[in-house]
């Protein structure tokens, strides 16, 4: 795995600062600690951090063409790289490395920009093409590599495998997006393609951006969606067997490597799956890595114990500190933006513990989002039942005055919290769904925000995010719209964000199986009774894997790599929540009312309510502001939505 950065003039051919370009691509240095690279010349410069993974010997980068026309710098892993290269070498192409790196080069010169069309991996990556005079950035399917572009102040555009390398840039501006505040303290992350800053933005999975000196920046081409289209009618069993099998080949590709491999071990139905079909491939026994927890209600480190004994992996355990505080100022720095997904300290853990032993670890991210595993999922089918057998006036009119109605009880059983499903029936299925995911609701975040930053907002709602989505999606049933909105929106901007820093901050490289586009295609087609079945998430796989794993793994329930927030808040974190919440960092910046952020600590560290979600969502949004922005970039709240780097059609 490795870090990208680059600078291009916008408006001629400039020279590129030597000293600024290393210094851009230092700032990467996490990333890949094994080499850098740079490569300049008028009006572009590019530069490249290397975590040595696959021929080892002589896939330095920058890399280029034969008569150095085009140059390209890769973040990522192509698995069918060796079938391109023999595909591209009966079309005459000659090759002088054996890494994947020089098959792009070469994809790029045979098919343009529908190289990208041919890649199956996880990759973001630049080319420079002299001789056409262009730039071309793309980004996985997927979105598992991370890349930022944004336009400086002198007329270039940066653009870099994280955030931090566009404002390591003197003329980068730091200006916040309102916008972006609103999204991240409704999802707890700013969703693809904005990001925190307002000139900056994400590139969005599955697309391309192709620039020209002279030209406006145009908006990012996409070039794959889940298709979610369905299959012709297959019985279960047959499903089952080829799911395991699509399976089986997604890890066998992902175990490509010239350096120590190993997998994460969670206890959970994924990634134990992802252990299972890696120890029949090979012979020595599979390393694997798991986070233990002292609570019992957080600690899947039993399940994990099963699984390793029953394949006799080098298995390897670290307890999680109940105290382990320290990483939540060093976390900020990771992720640039403000992110407010506790497993993020866990997931930190079992990357620094995986680097012990290994450089390549495979994981099981993205079943969830696939195969339905979330609860969520049932609960709003359920909910979209009722919703149409009534009239959407009729449902506003009664489950919304149900809902006012009916008190609030964060902490009662479930089956006692009648309010949020009343307030969820009451709105329409995406409105639903945001209410549901959302970490700091509508009502709260209204008031958790200054009147300045409401009429920075001039109306906006991060609910937007999920209705741009909804309105493109092809999905064609209830259940496949909300996978769809999930593999959008919280597995970009979530989950492989989190898995991406926290790995990257130890120079580990994380291979996902289940998110390999072709099985994700596949699967997407699948009837939904196959992934949901009688309140079962995950229901074929788990069918699948019967004869692989325990049932004590297959059917317990769902616990999540979560830790004790409400607990940590209320007890061994409440003091620092008071000094850096009540403190200047926050009442400076301008976007904040004090007074009900004053009234969120008390009420949650009396126990009569649960507010760890936006207490925490605003203690990473403080450590942000202190550890990434110097204070004159939020002294004031942004006075109107002004136009971002972002393509239009998400602007307010």
């Amino acid at each position: 795995m490795c870090g990208i950065v680059g600078i291009f003039d916008l408006q001629g051919q400039r020279d590129i600062d030597a000293a600024l370009l290393a210094r851009l691509n230092h700032s990467l240095r996490h990333r890949g600690p094994d080499e850098d690279g740079l490569h300049r010349e008028p009006g572009v410069g590019v530069g490249h951090r290397r975590l040595s993974v696959i021929d080892l010997a002589s896939g330095q980068q920058p890399l280029y063409n034969a008569d150095r026309s085009v140059v390209i710098v890769f973040n990522g892993e192509i698995y069918n790289y060796r079938s391109l290269m023999a595909e591209l070498r009966r079309f005459g192409h000659q090759f002088r490395t054996q890494s994947d790196t020089e098959v792009i080069v070469h994809a790029w010169e045979q098919w343009g920009e529908q190289c990208v069309q041919r890649l199956r991996g996880m990759f973001a990556f630049a080319i420079w093409d002299r001789r056409r005079h262009l730039l071309f950035l793309a980004r996985d399917r997927l979105g598992v590599k991370p890349l930022y572009y944004g336009q400086a102040g002198d007329g270039t555009l940066l653009f870099g495998s994280e955030l931090k390398a566009l404002l390591a840039h003197p003329a980068m501006p730091r200006e916040l997006d309102p916008l972006a505040v609103e999204e991240y303290f409704a999802y707890g992350y700013v969703p693809e393609p904005r990001s925190i800053m307002r000139h900056a933005a994400k590139l969005p999975p599955g697309h391309t951006l192709c620039v020209r000196a002279g030209q406006p920046l145009p908006a990012p081409r996409q070039y794959w969606d889940i298709p979610f289209a369905p299959h012709p009618p297959l019985k279960q069993k047959q499903a089952a067997d080829e799911l395991l099998a699509r399976l089986r080949e997604a890890v066998q590709i992902r175990m490509v490597a010239e350096v120590p491999l190993g997998a994460f071990l969670s206890g959970g139905v994924d990634s134990s799956a992802v252990v299972a079909l890696m120890a029949g491939l090979q012979s020595r026994p599979v390393n694997t890595c798991s986070i233990a927890f002292a609570d019992p209600a957080y600690d899947e480190a039993p399940y994990a114990a099963m699984v390793a004994r029953r394949y006799a992996t080098a298995h390897h355990v670290q307890q999680a500190q109940h105290d382990d505080f320290e990483l939540i100022d060093h976390l900020a720095t990771l992720y640039d933006e403000p992110f407010a997904d506790s497993s993020a300290m866990p997931t930190y853990r079992v990357c620094q513990l995986a680097r012990q032993r290994v450089t390549v670890a495979l994981s099981g991210d993205g079943g969830d989002e696939n195969l339905a595993g979330y609860r969520r999922y049932r609960l709003q089918v359920r909910e979209d039942k009722v919703r149409a057998l009534l009239p959407a006036g009729l449902r506003q009119s009664l489950f919304g005055a149900l809902g006012r109605l009916y008190p609030k009880a964060d902490r009662a059983p479930r089956f006692l919290r009648a309010r949020t499903t009343f307030e969820g029936l009451a709105r329409d299925s995406t409105d639903a769904y945001f209410h549901a995911v959302s970490i700091v609701p509508d009502d709260m975040r209204a008031r958790l925000f200054s009147l300045e930053m409401r009429r920075s907002l001039q109306g906006y709602r991060a609910v937007d995010v999920l209705r741009r989505h909804a309105q493109a999606s092809p999905a064609q049933d209830a259940l496949s719209q909300l996978q769809y909105l999930d593999l959008k929106t919280y597995l970009p901007g979530d989950i492989l964000t989190k898995v991406d820093r926290a790995s990257m901050a130890h120079a580990l490289e994380v291979r996902s199986p289940l998110l390999d586009h072709e099985l994700v295609a596949w699967i997407s087609g699948l009837p939904p009774h196959f992934k949901l079945q009688r309140g079962v998430g995950k229901y074929l796989l788990k069918q699948a894997l019967q004869p692989l794993l325990p049932g004590e793994v297959l059917n317990r329930r769902k616990m999540g790599f979560s830790v004790p927030l409400a607990d940590w808040l209320r007890g061994p974190l409440r003091g620092r929540l008071q000094q850096r919440l009540l403190g200047p960092t926050l009442a400076q910046c301008g976007l904040f009312d004090m007074d009900y952020i004053g009234q969120l600590i008390e009420q949650h560290g009396s126990g009569r309510r649960d507010y760890s979600a936006p207490l925490w969502s605003l203690l990473m949004f403080e450590s942000f502001l202190r550890q990434v922005l110097p204070a004159p970039a939020f002294a004031a709240a942004p006075t109107s939505a002004a136009k971002s780097v972002a393509p239009a059609n998400i602007s307010a």
